[in-house]
This record gives structure tokens, sequence and C-alpha cells, in this order.
């Protein structure tokens, strides 16, 4: 284990590259990026938030840690209607590790059941961590896999899923979210655009773990994907006060309904209008939702974020923080699965 996660809690299927990456500034990063190096290969400098920012996240933590616990809730009685007893959670790392952490810990409270945990890479455009997947399916049987996630932006870690999962018959695609304002997870939460506490610090909040890293001089043909623990951050590790604090807002009971939402227009078409309103070539730099918004202004190079209402502070707080933080304007545009979308400066055009 190398993360401050407890071992019972997760299985972490990734290579420690700890000390082998040197992290690169966000504009000599955004401009290798878009130039064509793949994202994977390169690691940010890791945001250290400061003490202003770090009062939003405790003021959004607390603000949200109910619907939080509730989505958790939902998706966690959905997950155990479909896959029972024997069900494995396979998280997408980063942002799933801690979200799977609370499903696991509320099928433990609710079922009296311990759930295994694995977390895995899952890299855009490159695909699944096969050594990481042929480990799992070694252990366990291929239709008690359940992916895990935060929540989706556009929808491509699932495109990229539903492709990985072509290699592995048997094993669903299906991905289990607690927010899905793209509406293209097979689980969700909820539909709603809510602000996941956790998509607000990065290492921080996740273990002290880096985004995952695959390079070929670094990551040989045998290894799992890589990722750096920021074991020098331990001070400001926060991992378990987020999961503690969500647990603490647990329902009573939920109710699941089989009815079927009205569905909006996908995440992705609504990417591409806003694209094309901006005069945006590469969809890759629109980031739709709260936490990929977030995202951007924590280690991309922002353009400008667009919001629902500009006078939203009480679920856009943090997020103004953060632009008023690092310069970036503020726009008010009329979205309409989305609360907030990042827009990433597009480097061609300077």
């Amino acid at each position: 284990m190398f993360s401050t996660y407890r071992s019972d809690d997760v299985t972490i299927l990734l290579k420690d590259i700890t000390g082998m990456v040197e992290p690169m500034g966000t504009r000599e990063r955004e401009t290798l990026i878009q130039s064509g190096h793949h994202y994977s290969e390169m690691l940010p400098i890791e945001y250290e938030p400061s003490e202003k920012y770090l009062r939003a996240y405790y003021d959004a933590l607390g603000r949200y840690a109910k619907i939080t616990a509730t989505a958790v809730a939902v998706v966690g009685e959905k997950i155990y209607r479909d896959k029972g007893d024997g069900v494995v959670l396979v998280s997408l790392a980063r942002a799933g590790t801690p979200i799977a952490i609370l499903i696991r810990h509320y099928l433990q409270k609710r079922y009296h059941i311990d759930v295994p945990h694995y977390t895995i890479s899952i890299i855009r455009g490159l695909g699944i961590d096969k050594n990481a997947m042929s480990y799992i399916l070694t252990h366990h049987r291929a239709e008690n896999i359940q992916f895990v996630d935060g929540w989706t932006g556009k929808g491509a870690i699932q495109r990229e899923l539903n492709k990985a999962m072509d290699d592995y018959p048997g094993v669903s695609a299906g991905l289990a979210v607690l927010s899905d304002p793209a509406y293209v997870a097979e689980k969700c939460g909820t539909h709603e655009d809510f602000l996941i506490a956790s998509s607000c610090l990065n290492s921080t909040v996740s273990g002290l773990l880096s985004r995952t890293f695959l390079r070929t001089d670094i990551i040989g043909p045998q290894d799992f994907h890589g990722a750096v623990f920021y074991k020098e951050l331990m001070a400001k590790d926060l991992t378990y006060q987020f999961i503690e604090e969500i647990e603490k807002n647990y329902p009573l009971s939920v109710t699941i309904t089989d009815s079927v939402e009205m569905m909006k227009k996908s995440g992705l078409q609504e990417v591409n209008k806003i694209a094309g309103e901006f005069g945006i070539r590469d969809i890759n730099l629109v980031k739709p939702g709260i936490g990929e918004a977030t995202r951007v202004l924590l280690r991309r190079l922002p353009w400008k974020l667009l919001v629902h209402s500009i006078h939203d502070e009480e679920k856009l707080g943090h997020l103004y923080e953060l632009s008023q933080e690092k310069g970036v304007e503020v726009v008010e545009y009329p979205l309409q699965n989305y609360l907030a979308c990042g827009l990433i400066q597009s480097l061609a055009d300077n």
C-alpha cells in the first residue's frame, strides 16, 4: 500500500512511481497536451489549496454532505439489487476511489457484507489497465464486477469502458456514479449536477495519490499503470475526514423507484453546442459539470468558467473562489444538464 487508504478499504492495483517523474508546471504541461502528447505521460505540480480555498471546501462539504450521502445510499442499493452479496467494486482511480469506499462502507453497514474493492487506472484514448483487469479476473467472477467513478462529465470514461469491455466477455461496462448529469451511467445516485466535495481537492482527498500515469520508459509491459504517493502532504491529508463526514449523513432508508426519468439532451450534445458557440475546435477543451470545472481550475489552463447563474454562490462558491484566485472570467450561460462548465485555453489560438 502506498497511500493513506486503509488496506481493508481498497487494494491499489497501481505501480508506485514516486520519485520517478518530474512534475510539470501548468502551462508547460498544457502546451505538450495540446501539441499531441498524451496527458497520462506527465504529471502536474500538485495544487496545494490556500487557507481561503480550504474554507470554501469545508463549507461545500458541510453543505453537500447530506445529498452526497443519499446518492451513495441510492447507488449502493442499485448495486446490491443488481449484483447481490458477491459484488466486487472496481473503482477508477483516482476520483472513484473514495466514492467506492463510501459505497463499500454503506453496503457493509446495511447488508453486513465485506465487499472486495480494487482501484485501477483507465485512461481516455488508451483504455483500461489490462494487467489490473487480469489480476481481478483471476480472483473474482466476471459478472460480479461493478465499476465505480465519482461523476460523469461528457461521458468520455463511460465510452472508454464500453470499448475496453469488448475484451472481457461477462464483465459489464456499466458505470456506477453518484452524479450523472451526462445521462450515460448505468447506475447513479442522481442525475443532478451537484458538488461532490472530493472534486474540490486533488490528492489530499484521494489517499495522497496522483492521477494515474502511463509512459513506456517507466511502466513496463507487465506493470500496472503508475501513480505517485505524495507522502510530503501527510499533514494535509483529508481523505478520511471527507469519508467520515459523508458517512455521518447516511439516510435511515432510501426508496429506489424504477420510473424512467425524462432524459435531457445528452451531455455530449450540450458540449458540442458550447464548443460551437465559443469557437472551440477540440471538445476535449470543454469540461462540463461542477466536478470537471473544478478540475480545470485546479490543474489545467482555464479560459472561462460558464455557470447557469452568476448569483448561485450557494452551489458554486468554491468555483468563484478558484476563478478569482486564478483570474478567470465567469460567464453566465444557459446550461441545461450542468450547473457549471470549465473551458480550457486553446494555446493554438495564442
